[in-house]
């Protein structure tokens, strides 16, 4: 099947549409909550809440028989803002850290969630069919209705980020300052929180309990390689997760047996990898490469400025030197492909066997031995004031 075959199913496919549309919905709300999350040090509370989800949705089946989106998008809802909350106050007024109370309150909502649906399946018969896709979502599932709750509570969710976008930045970067300036912090905690489970339980149904977690941590983990700007970093974060879905969601109609959720996070998975690699902000190639030419010109700084020494005591800062003398004075140094760098630069030049400074080398190096000799002043200048 061809790329264009492929997208065309986006206007032909009726099932494709709706999961492409609510995949990239999802992603998107989840990159952008996903950032203030990340910022935060919270990414593991999108893991303990998606998964303390799972007894509302049970529960809330059980008491009303309901398998309508609202319904089940409720029950989730209310179950896992409960975790959120129970993991501000357990870290709060507790000893326990933080770490700790997400692990007691994953392990005991999901638990109690399983107990739920293993008491369901035993009892309700054919009408709990579908619950258990929960676990690892069933997005193949999706209807328009689904999708326009979805749209709904991402549209309602992206605009109280916006409309609080400034608390929310302080928060996310300085709680004492914002505490200073009079901001409400612990009421602007618990609406960043709930706004961060409303996040997850859009997803649930397109890749689960068990995987959301990493639908809000990829995206905004990528985005994050790519800019030091919160603004620009939510909007790419956004764009990483709309991307993911719609395209993890094409990828997933290729074949039968392939799950959309985990294709989805795989590809948000795959955006993070490379984004942690070649990202020119921050990825580690780039990263590396800098560190190789910042490497490559302190070796010829030093080189030149040994060659300087060395001729100066002869009393003519050109005064040619062996490879092997230099090289012993800098036995650390790949001397001779410095050398050779150098002269590509006009900064060296070779007399037979020997190397010197061209004039343009003895301006650099004395250049630099005045800007050390400033520094050195400046540093005992300051230490002086400090005094």
């Amino acid at each position: 099947m061809d790329l264009l075959k492929l997208f065309s199913l986006l206007f032909t496919d009726y099932t494709v549409r709706n999961v492409a549309l609510g995949s990239a919905i999802v992603g998107a709300v989840s990159g952008t909550i996903g950032s203030f999350a990340l910022l935060r040090k919270q990414s593991l509370m999108g893991d303990a809440m998606s998964h303390a989800a799972l007894p509302g949705i049970a529960l809330v089946f059980i008491i009303t028989g309901l398998k309508t989106p609202v319904a089940l998008f409720l029950g989730a809802f209310g179950a896992a803002w409960l975790g959120a909350i129970l993991i501000i106050v357990i870290t709060r007024y507790t000893r326990v850290k933080e770490d700790s109370s997400l692990g007691i309150v994953l392990a005991v909502f999901f638990g109690f969630g399983l107990v739920l649906l293993s008491w369901i399946q035993r009892n309700r018969g054919a009408n709990q069919a579908g619950l258990d896709k929960f676990l690892f979502g069933r997005a193949a599932a999706i209807v328009e209705a689904d999708v326009i709750v979805m749209a709904v509570i991402a549209t309602i969710t992206i605009i109280l980020v916006a409309l609080f976008w400034k608390e929310f930045k302080l928060l996310a970067f300085d709680v004492d300052f914002a505490a200073s300036l009079g901001f409400p912090v612990r009421v602007l905690d618990v609406l960043l929180t709930t706004l961060i489970v409303m996040g997850i339980v859009v997803g649930l149904q397109v890749v689960g309990v068990v995987l959301m977690a990493a639908l809000i941590v990829a995206p905004a983990a990528a985005a994050r390689q790519w800019t030091d700007r919160l603004s620009t970093m939510v909007v790419i974060s956004a764009g990483f997760g709309a991307f993911s879905g719609a395209v993890g969601a094409l990828l997933s109609s290729l074949a039968r047996g392939l799950s959309t959720g985990p294709i989805i996070v795989l590809t948000a998975s795959a955006i993070a990898i490379f984004s942690l690699f070649f990202a020119p902000n921050r990825g580690l190639i780039w990263d590396w490469l800098r560190q190789r030419s910042n490497r490559n010109r302190l070796a010829q700084d030093r080189v030149m400025e040994a060659l300087y020494i060395m001729a100066s005591n002869h009393g003519d800062p050109t005064h040619p030197h062996g490879l092997e003398n230099l090289a012993a004075v800098l036995p650390h140094y790949n001397v001779k492909a410095t050398l050779e760098k150098l002269g590509e630069r006009g900064l060296v030049s070779m007399r037979g066997k020997y190397w010197s400074l061209t004039d343009q080398g003895v301006q650099i190096v004395e250049e630099l031995q005045n800007d050390t000799h400033a520094a050195g002043e400046g540093s005992m200048l300051e230490g002086k004031a400090s005094t």
